[in-house]
């Protein structure tokens, strides 16, 4: 590979001639710098990117922050932020924490040390939150809150209402004896979700009846046979997320229970598993492409010295398929 020196030789120019061109740091006599272009051209050379990151303060990266790369949610969600951050020329550098604190830290210091321009995080660890109050960078947290001091944008969807939304539905369709599969009470989205269900609850007079649930297909398949063994009348089911939904569904219809005949699903997220399985599963939809994009506007916003929104809440809506019906 052709170093700077080779260039500045070609062009007949000098070295810090060449970094002015490539960096548009200060202003190049119009001839020069059309050498400089020919000879970057002739010889293919290719500037050292963490230099110019090192250099500028800035890396065109934004670093993104997910605990599990096998949900179909944070995958939809970092192909929208990917495209969202290549239209305006910067690049998604993806770590996946396994929900490990130790992974996320590493994560940060590293994306610390490229010089990202932002980081967007979708965990909920207290560790976390501590370690990225030490940096300059913006951060944005999606689907997650947590406690700091240092001033972070939220991007998440409306959850308490959806989880009201969820259970007034199965109301609707004549549930009286309704289980919510919630998720970890850790996570500021599974905890407002379950508080909407809980309220619902108390306004109809119904009983409050939960399972703990990962946000994860092999969780839901194993708090399912638990739930059909503690509340054998059950005849509606919230699930954490639609992954969750699909995981009931693939346990009760083994058990000879029949969907929607005996028992109604409803899911949350609206992944696009959710009308591609069968049965297709009616769940509770955020707006995953707008937070994606807003996510990402976000810390393109601040690197331009704009001014953004902190709080970010998008409303969510109730998406009726095949796994709940209306009574009557």
């Amino acid at each position: 590979m052709a170093s700077i020196r080779e260039v500045a030789k070609i062009a007949n120019v000098s070295p810090a001639t060449v970094s002015r061109v490539i960096n548009g740091t200060a202003k190049v006599d119009e001839q020069k710098k059309q050498r400089v272009l020919e000879a970057i051209d002739e010889t293919g050379f290719k500037p050292n990117e963490l230099a110019r990151a090192l250099f500028k303060k800035s890396s065109k990266i934004i670093g993104m922050i997910v605990p599990n790369i096998e949900n179909p949610f944070f995958n939809e969600l970092a192909r929208v932020i990917e495209k969202e951050a290549y239209e305006n020329g910067y690049r998604i550098l993806l770590c996946n924490s396994d929900d490990n604190e130790k992974k996320e830290l590493m994560n940060i210091q590293m994306l610390n040390q490229l010089k990202a321009d932002g980081i967007i995080i979708m965990t909920n660890s207290s560790k976390t939150a501590q370690e990225v109050e030490k940096y300059d960078f913006p951060v944005v947290l999606v689907d997650r809150k947590f406690s700091s001091d240092k001033e972070m944008a939220v991007v998440e969807a409306d959850n308490y209402k959806g989880g009201r939304m969820a259970t007034e539905h199965l109301i609707k369709c004549g549930c009286k004896n309704i289980v919510c599969m919630r998720g970890p009470q850790s996570l500021s989205s599974a905890k407002q979700r379950y508080l909407g269900y809980r309220d619902i609850c108390k306004e109809y007079g119904l009983n409050e009846q939960y399972i703990e649930c990962d946000y994860s297909y092999e969780s839901g398949l194993k708090k399912t046979k638990e739930l059909i063994k503690k509340y054998p009348d059950v005849d509606g089911i919230i699930a954490s997320n639609d992954m969750v939904a699909i995981s009931i569904y693939k346990v009760i219809s083994k058990k000879g229970y029949r969907v929607p005949e005996d028992i109604q699903i409803i899911g949350f997220d609206n992944i696009s598993f959710s009308w591609l399985s069968t049965p297709e599963i009616t769940t509770i939809a955020q707006p995953i492409k707008k937070m994606g994009k807003k996510a990402a506007q976000i810390i393109i916003q601040h690197k331009k010295g704009e001014e953004i929104e902190k709080e970010n809440v998008f409303d969510v809506k109730l998406i009726q398929r095949q796994t709940t019906k209306i009574k009557g």
